[in-house]
């Protein structure tokens, strides 16, 4: 079935095609909530709340992105909001300002899932570490960097589901980049 008819059927609320459009996407959508928001439990609820969003929005869509583009960018500000409310419960321990003194690792097991197909480390305190090193970033440099890095989309998908240009998209990875390697290399010299 064509996308428009797919999305003309959504429209018109048809149980059955928005059935097929979950099994369609389920995965996909879980594969980067998780990436975003790396605890199983927490992940599995952002699905629910990324397709409760799809089925209730969806007379909102205009069609001037590929339906998929529009589901992971309902996706990745379900993540955000997530993480910002995260952040706003835990101030101190989540996420620490950029340009901290000292990036510090809370020992709380909020990381609990370190299957990812987009990360082959095998040591879970390194994925703890660089999870929170991740989230530690600006909310657009950690977008980004998580997009390409750990659920594999390419500059253009990226700027498709953030609205940004992609030599913005190349920008903002290269100080995501820049800025993870000053964190990580501040924590390790700190545990020496």
């Amino acid at each position: 079935m064509k996308e428009e008819k797919i999305i003309e059927q959504l429209k018109e609320r048809n149980t059955a095609v928005f059935s097929q459009l979950i099994d369609d996407y389920q995965q996909k959508v879980f594969g980067t909530c998780i990436s975003f928001v790396p605890n199983k439990e927490d992940a599995e609820d952002l699905v629910q709340e990324v397709f409760l969003e799809v089925y209730n929005s969806i007379s909102k869509f205009k069609g001037n992105s590929k339906l998929s583009t529009w589901i992971y960018k309902i996706t990745t500000n379900k993540c955000l909001e997530f993480i910002r409310k995260k952040n706003t419960k835990k101030r101190s321990g989540f996420l620490k300002p950029l340009f901290s003194e000292e990036f510090s690792i809370d020992k709380t097991n909020y990381f609990t899932e370190f299957n990812h197909p987009g990360f082959l480390l095998e040591n879970k305190e390194l994925n703890e570490t660089l999870f929170k090193a991740i989230n530690s970033l600006p909310e657009s440099q950690a977008s980004v960097f998580t997009l390409h890095k750990i659920d594999g989309k390419s500059y253009q998908e990226i700027a498709d589901i953030t609205d940004k240009s992609v030599s913005s998209v190349e920008s903002l990875m290269f100080r995501a980049k820049k800025n993870l390697q000053q964190l990580l290399y501040d924590y390790y010299k700190n545990e020496i």
